[in-house]
């Protein structure tokens, strides 16, 4: 029978671990590492999402989840990394109108309505070209079972991020008696899917456990409900809070804390965002683009 010793020296994967930080230089991101495109909350965690990992958005309904997470997407796609961005609720015509008023600054009406200034019409014009030719794939979200909503990601090629928009839409592997169960069997499934596939695998969640009247209506993690599978299987939870939403005149409009309530490979804590609602798009209040 090997020695201890014996058994310890064959470990190629900490060989390689060992390697790997030795020849990276500080503060280098790492191969796996996603960077979000948002500064203060990549170095909260550690440079971005990492594949294999499942990460929660959720937020109060009308808080900008899904404005949240087309703003990462489409941050990590003009880092040249694969998108995969999965709806239930809106087609790609849709998602490309959010994309261009994110992008352009423009708000959707003056999209639908082409009430466009000689400003604003330069202003998409140029998100367009910015947006043309991204790697990112807008793909519905519904599908007869579990296993058919992930087959389309079979034939895309270099997807480091997957986006769901939102997670109660996911069906379940096998249904089960409530949907809490049904739901806690799918975030278990997410994660499996995240390290098969080796991916961040990001899930917009509606938080069902929530309720404004509370004296603190920042959001928990106890607010996702789902019998506790979020703090079970996901490694990141990020929870939008919007004062202006529940104490009006008591908060700054449009300001935003992005709250990391859990972060399995680092710390925990808050990054400041602004919102402008008009154009529903996320800026980092420590590191705005405009």
């Amino acid at each position: 029978m090997p020695s201890p010793a014996r058994r310890f020296e064959k470990r190629p994967s900490l060989d390689n671990l060992v390697e790997r930080v030795d020849a990276q230089r500080p503060g280098e991101i790492t191969g796996d590492t996603i960077p979000t495109g948002f500064g203060s909350l990549d170095k909260l965690l550690g440079g971005g999402l990492r594949r294999r990992d499942l990460i929660l958005l959720g937020g109060d309904i009308g808080s900008g989840k899904s404005a949240l997470a087309l703003s990462i997407a489409l941050r990590v796609a003009q880092q040249s990394v694969g998108v995969a961005y999965l709806s239930g609720e809106m087609n790609e015509e849709r998602l490309m109108e959010r994309a261009l008023a994110i992008e352009g600054c423009v708000a959707i009406d003056e999209l639908r309505a082409a009430k466009l200034t000689d400003q604003t019409r330069a202003g998409v014009g140029a998100a367009a070209v910015r947006l043309r030719g991204l790697p990112i794939t807008f793909l519905p979200l519904a599908g007869e079972d579990f296993e058919s909503v992930f087959e389309r990601l079979d034939p895309l090629r270099q997807i480091g991020l997957v986006v769901l928009d939102y997670l109660q839409l996911v069906p379940p592997p096998t249904a089960r008696t409530s949907q809490d169960e049904d739901t806690a069997l799918v975030l278990r499934e997410l994660k499996t899917v995240a390290l098969s596939r080796q991916i961040a695998l990001l899930a917009v969640a509606h938080l069902p456990g929530f309720d404004a009247r509370r004296d603190d209506p920042r959001p928990t993690l106890d607010d996702y409900g789902v019998l506790g599978a979020p703090k079970q299987h996901a490694d990141v939870v990020l929870s939008i809070f919007r004062e202006e939403m529940y104490r009006p005149g008591g908060g700054v409009e449009g300001a935003t804390e992005l709250l990391i309530g859990k972060n399995r490979n680092g710390p925990t804590g808050f990054v400041d965002l602004y919102f402008y609602r008009r154009w529903m798009r996320f800026e980092d209040m420590l590191d705005p683009e405009r």
